[in-house]
């Protein structure tokens, strides 16, 4: 049993660390360069929470498991929708601006219909990997245009890094006296040794747990892995709901969702192209797009998520975790 729980548990621990310190001192050396509060919030610090799902699919598309790579991939964009933004509705409301929920809304459906579609019909290539990552640079790249000219009105982008600062103010770029560059280079440098050692250690775990319990690689990304990988954006969404802050959730959602599928899942086919397994293809891809319909809906109407979506949310990723299971 150590042999499995302690890589898993010490994984998650390494990913989450390493993820906080990569951001931090990556902020520092952005700042030691010039670069704009405004850029590193939404480049730096809005990926910060998504690192830990880029080094697990990329690990575990290297090591020859697609199953907790692309499982990594989709489940954490359902446990988004499903459990987060259901626990974080639970919580307080979500209010949504119609003019982010137009426009990353939009951003989010296209690249999760355009993702579903692709593993369903053709192998994803480098090709098709480079595309996405490309996608998500030109994403970025007119988030932070729409920011400059229309600052008032945030996009999914901004309200993610915003509520990442909430929950770590260490991340939040400061004015102060410039000091030496190494210790921030270090502080950057040693977050990403810990996060590539944590996504082994729990590409690893994930494995040997799968046979242990003899049920497909696939299940264990779709739930366990995607579950851990997704606690930072579980800990940003549950403090800005508990801060009344709901379309800050909101916006940590959406743009962790469009950062999985184009930077995560464009990276992991990009280093490591494979076919999506049959199960995710056929299934679960559908069922994420299917959920992305709901949520959009829900937000849609009134522009908020109430309390009881919310409850409707979490028993809805409660029922597709007792369907995954018996697989």
């Amino acid at each position: 049993m150590f042999d499995i729980w302690l890589p898993l548990l010490g994984g998650f621990l390494l990913l989450i660390l390493g993820g906080e310190f990569l951001v931090r001192g990556a902020v520092r050396v952005a700042e030691q360069f010039g670069i704009s509060p405004l850029v590193i919030g939404l480049t730096l610090v809005g990926f910060g929470t998504s690192a830990p799902e880029l080094v697990t699919s990329v690990r575990a598309a290297l090591a020859g498991a697609p199953g907790i790579a692309y499982g990594n991939i989709t489940g954490s964009n359902i446990a988004n929708i499903l459990l987060i933004a259901g626990l974080s509705a639970l919580i307080a409301p979500i209010a949504v601006q119609s003019a982010a929920l137009r426009r990353d809304g939009g951003v989010m459906l296209a690249a999760t219909a355009v993702f579903a579609l692709l593993a369903a019909t053709v192998p994803v290539t480098r090709l098709a990997g480079l595309s996405f990552v490309l996608a998500l640079a030109a994403y970025v790249w007119l988030a932070i245009r729409q920011e400059r000219t229309a600052a008032a009105d945030h996009g999914a982008l901004y309200d993610k890094a915003a509520a990442l600062k909430g929950v770590d103010p260490g991340v939040t770029p400061e004015s102060t006296a410039r000091r030496p560059l190494w210790r921030p280079l270090a502080t950057a440098l040693g977050g990403l040794v810990l996060v590539i050692g944590g996504g082994g250690l729990l590409v690893d775990g994930a494995v040997e747990l799968a046979r242990m319990m003899q049920v497909s690689e696939t299940v264990i990304g779709l739930t366990i892995v995607a579950l851990g990988t997704s606690a930072p954006e579980l800990a940003t969404s549950v403090a800005a709901a508990l801060r009344r802050q709901g379309e800050m959730a909101f916006g940590n959602i959406i743009g962790s969702n469009i950062y999985n599928l184009l930077g995560i899942g464009g990276a992991t086919a990009l280093i490591a192209p494979s076919d999506v397994p049959e199960r995710i293809a056929g299934f679960d891809n559908p069922v994420m797009l299917l959920v992305t319909l709901a949520f959009l809906a829900l937000a849609w109407t009134g522009l908020r998520v109430s309390r009881r979506e919310g409850a409707v949310l979490l028993a809805g990723y409660g029922a597709y975790v007792w369907w995954l299971w018996p697989a």
